[in-house]
């Protein structure tokens, strides 16, 4: 195994000379001359001169800088107070050993006054030479470099004093120290200081670079989840406070809104209007996605968990018709009974009493309600079979009507108008998702409404004003609205045209007289609107992010190619906006699911990446959704085979023409995705320059048995997609990643939430365990308030932080072979 960061450097330079790369913005100009006595090759040159250009660093008395000497505490007080160009400190009797006319006097004072440097016994010893551990505080409170959850492997760490512990992890945790042993007490040699500086400086710079920032791609939407009230006259939305997404409540006609919940802690994740003054909203605690629903007035009061259940999880089923708001009744689904199991409860909107209406038998999926709130329908799991479940009225029992096979889909999506028959959505008989009608007395689809002959069906909007289906949508290229009547054809068409853009959906009913819209595109979140149908007027609501320059965004192109064995394979490319389209380096991102496909839309992280200078790949590859029912299932159990191959040959078609630079390929994803970047980085560990690694399985058995309970019912069709433990074990070996770590040559980065339920943490432990008794170092990022994913401000801040820094130092800024 050649390992990308292995054994103990008998010099601590050794390592730095190997680490050390210059992110774009930061390299070396023509005529950076580093001091006389530092050589053009020595390993550190390039740095000084920088830090000499910036003014940071200067020459000793003799005009030579010395770099192999040791530096002193003075010396770093006045490099640090240049790095951070703080202000002249207001008084120069800080420290009892520092003279007011030493040349050290207003560094070290400008220091202490910022809390960086300190003093118990009021002495600073500015001749003193300084040691890495004193160093690593000074940068640590300088920099305000956070603990961000990433692992540190100190092979020295008992060491070091518990103050300047800490200090050290923070530097490995930045990616500031590498090495596996720091040797704390050794002294600091004034290129050491510099390259210190330097890396610091440089991670602090680095995303801010591009036409926009980091802190600008990762702001919270000013607006998001815009709904319209039933009498139309009030917004709901959510609204950052306190870092969290709380929900506010804005009349209409009204520029902002009023906030009327305090949530700290969560992000609020969904909203429904109950009534004209009524919400509903739903939220988890910690990652577990236990959501709980929650009922509150549009004034604020009323405030009150509906699901107040430890490790419970609940979901809106449907809301019952009722005479006064009093005795408004929601159907909710709970595992409360049987965590594997969701049964249906009624819930008073107002008391919160609750009473089970219908118990799961033990294998049901889900549930359909008719026009009326009654329970009729559902899909039930029967081993590698789902059958439908149907009865007349509530006071009969379910009767199995119906049985579809395990690669075909048939999803009851609601009753039609007069409750006799089923509208569907199914690929029973053909090959990609149709809207249909099903006759539950004859078992038989009665009418296909629409197909299309491409794609599946995404999505279908429903008039019950005209008890008729309004129009569907499916997905290409992009997203598509199809009308399916002449009315709301011509409605559909004279809000295209206000908007100037294909690209919106609607929010709501379309049997309003007033109707909520949102645009959408690759460079923007998109914003909403208010459509009179009556008036023929259009007025912009919002923009869900106010603040993003559309034309500092780079565009999303739809791309396709052939895999190795002839499936069209499609998917979109993302490269920097304004710069060359050649040799790139390229981060690929597959998609998580892995059932499920990438879109043209804002993409957050390609417009980060891109930002920074990197090609960004996404694929549709086989196993993805929405391209049909061979598609989809060409993916079983290809984990690791020809769904890694697809992404491979995505890969090597962007090698063939031109736009990746081989040698600085990158293979980055989250869930599935974040297999599909540790299957990357062993099955084909030439072909990338590193790997993150995002809460993804590393073990396909060890996945398997630990999904969460309510997913159990999809156990036996998960072994259908992905392998079964026991039947396919050798197969499954074969596909995990953990069992084949000595196969990795590129950089590895993971991060993980510790609530994670659906890939549990020991997924990514025995990944970064297995690698760690390789002694390759891997950073590790672990987040205790998290789970398949990071929600928290603070938390999203820190991992793009170390994402960008981990793949410019290791794939942008790589060097090449010789």
């Amino acid at each position: 195994m050649v390992s990308f960061r292995k054994g103990v450097a008998s010099l601590l330079a050794a390592v730095w000379i190997a680490a050390i790369s210059l992110p774009v913005g930061a390299q070396a100009s023509s005529d950076a001359v580093a001091f006389p006595d530092v050589p053009a090759d020595y390993y550190a040159s390039q740095e000084i001169a920088q830090l000499k250009d910036k003014g940071i660093v200067d020459a000793e008395e003799d005009g030579g800088f010395h770099p192999d000497d040791a530096v002193t505490r003075g010396d770093a007080a006045k490099w640090l107070s240049k790095a951070l160009k703080l202000k002249k400190p207001t008084s120069l009797n800080g420290f009892t050993d520092v003279a007011v006319n030493s040349p050290y006097a207003e560094a070290v004072n400008a220091l202490k006054e910022q809390n960086i440097v300190q003093g118990s016994d009021g002495m600073y010893q500015p001749d003193a030479l300084l040691t890495r551990e004193q160093m690593a505080s000074l940068l640590v409170r300088a920099f305000l470099l956070k603990d961000n959850g990433i692992q540190a492997w100190l092979k020295d760490e008992a060491t070091i004093g518990k103050a300047h512990h800490d200090d050290v992890l923070k530097l490995k945790q930045n990616f500031i120290t590498e090495q596996l042993t720091f040797m704390p007490q050794d002294q600091v040699t004034r290129a050491q200081l510099v390259l210190f500086l330097f890396r610091t400086i440089s991670q602090k710079e680095e995303t801010g670079q591009g036409p926009v920032s980091l802190d600008d791609f990762l702001q919270l939407p000013n607006k998001a989840q815009m709904r319209l009230s039933p009498d139309s006259k009030s917004l709901a939305y959510l609204q950052p406070w306190e870092n969290r997404m709380n929900l506010y409540i804005q009349k209409v006609g009204d520029s902002e809104g009023t906030r009327i919940t305090t949530s700290k802690d969560e992000n609020i994740n969904g909203i429904y209007w109950i009534t004209d003054k009524v919400l509903i909203y739903k939220m988890d605690k910690g990652g577990t996605e236990n959501t709980h629903i929650h009922v509150v007035n549009v004034d604020g009061s009323g405030d009150k968990d509906l699901t107040p259940y430890a490790n419970v999880k609940a979901e809106l089923l449907d809301v019952l018709p009722s005479k006064s708001e009093s005795d408004i009744e929601l159907l909710l689904t709970m595992n409360k009974r049987d965590p594997k199991v969701m049964d249906v409860y009624r819930v008073n909107l107002r008391s919160g009493d609750t009473n089970m209406q219908v118990q799961n038998p033990g294998n049901v999926k889900f549930w359909v309600t008719d026009n009326w709130g009654k329970v009729r329908a559902a899909i039930a799991v029967d081993g590698e079979a789902t059958s439908l479940l149907y009865r007349d009225n509530e006071n009969k029992d379910f009767d199995k009507i119906d049985t579809f096979d395990r690669k075909d889909t048939f999803i009851p999506a609601m009753f039609t108008f007069n409750d006799t028959q089923i509208y569907a959505v199914s690929n029973v008989g053909r090959d990609k998702q149709a809207l249909v009608k099903y006759d539950p007395l004859t078992k038989k689809e009665t009418e296909v409404i629409y197909v299309n002959d491409e794609v599946d069906l995404s999505n279908f909007i429903v008039s019950y004003k005209n008890k008729s289906i309004a129009a569907v949508m499916y997905e290409t290229e992009d997203m598509k609205l199809h009308a399916l009547d002449h009315e709301f054809e011509d409605l559909f068409q004279k809000i295209g045209d206000r908007l100037q853009t294909p690209h919106w959906g609607l929010i709501g009913s379309p049997d309003r007289d007033i109707l909520l819209l949102y645009t959408y595109s690759d460079k923007s979140y998109g914003s909403y609107y208010l459509y009179d149908r009556k008036a023929l007027k259009m007025e912009k609501i919002a923009d869900i992010q106010p603040t993003f320059d559309e034309k500092k965004m780079a565009d999303m192109q739809p791309i396709s190619f052939k895999s190795r064995d002839g499936l069209t394979i499609h998917g979109y490319l993302t490269l920097p906006k304004g710069g060359a389209s050649t040799q790139l380096p390229v981060v690929v991102n597959p998609h998580g699911g892995p059932w499920a496909r990438d879109s043209w839309d804002f993409n957050m992280e390609a417009q980060l990446l891109a930002s920074q200078g990197y090609a960004v790949l996404q694929l549709n590859f086989r196993g993805s959704s929405g391209y049909g029912k061979a598609f989809m299932n060409a993916g079983d159990k290809q984990w690791g085979k020809n769904m890694q191959n697809d992404i491979t040959d995505g890969v090597n078609w962007l090698i063939k023409r031109g736009t990746a630079d081989p040698e600085r390929i990158a293979i980055y994803g989250a869930s599935y995705g974040g297999y599909a970047t540790l299957a990357g980085v062993t099955l084909t560990p030439d072909l990338y320059a590193a790997g993150v690694d995002f809460v993804g399985p590393s073990n396909l058995i060890t996945f398997l048995n630990t999904i969460p309970p309510y997913w159990s019912l999809d156990r036996s069709i998960m072994y259908q997609q992905v392998g079964d433990p026991v039947k396919d074990k050798k197969l499954l070996e074969a596909a995990s990643p953990v069992l084949h770590v000595d196969q990795i040559k590129a950089p590895l980065m993971i991060a993980q939430g510790v609530n994670d339920p659906r890939v549990n943490k020991a997924e990514s432990d025995q990944m970064v365990a297995a690698l760690r008794k390789l002694d390759v170092d891997v950073p590790y990022m672990l987040k205790k308030n998290e789970g398949h994913g990071y929600q928290k401000q603070e938390n999203v801040h820190d991992f793009y932080e170390a994402l960008i820094h981990f793949l410019n130092k290791n794939v942008k800024n790589k060097k090449k072979s010789a």
